[in-house]
């Protein structure tokens, strides 16, 4: 059985726990200036940006004032996501969902989804008007949070879209 609860700070290397390996078949990526999906085929051990960038990241979300929850077997960490305290948009108040992963032998059982929903409800006591989510651009991954319910982001953060210009920018409205 899953268990959900909120990640102290101390916990932060407990992402070492959960594996983020993954396949990625297709991908949305600019070619000649149109967006289309082209095959990639290919498979990474690893955190997209390595574990220490990720590790640095988590612990600066609970330096800001974010929190994380994590989805646990047992006593093991299999799956976390992450948000930021800080807000930031013109029109709309964005928090960034910064990071959610599930282990790789535990995917498409819910647990991103039960993750993200749980994030969802304890940043609506913010007060804020949307995540924001700097999503990877391959298949699986989009078509992930368009279930949720996430689209194009309206407003697009320029300094997080410089920071990886394939990702895409999405958004969720915490509003309704």
């Amino acid at each position: 059985m899953i268990i959900y609860r909120e990640l102290a700070k101390n916990e932060c290397e407990r992402i070492k726990e959960t594996n983020p390996a993954r396949f990625i078949k297709r991908a949305w990526r600019s070619v000649n200036g149109t967006k289309q999906w082209i095959d990639l085929n290919w498979s990474d051990e690893e955190y997209p940006s390595g574990y220490e960038e990720h590790l640095a990241a988590l612990e600066a979300t609970f330096t800001g004032g974010g929190f994380a929850l994590g989805a646990f077997d047992d006593d093991q960490l299999v799956g976390f996501i992450s948000v930021n305290r800080e807000e930031f948009g013109n029109k709309y108040k964005h928090v960034l969902l910064d990071q959610l992963f599930v282990d790789n032998q535990y995917q498409n059982k819910g647990i991103g989804k039960k993750l993200f929903h749980l994030a969802t409800k304890k940043a609506k006591a913010w007060h804020v008007d949307k995540f924001y989510i700097c999503a990877g651009s391959s298949e699986d991954t989009l078509a992930f949070y368009r279930a949720l319910g996430c689209t194009e982001a309206v407003e697009v953060n320029q300094k997080l879209y410089e920071e990886d210009i394939n990702d895409m920018q999405l958004e969720f409205d915490l509003r309704t």
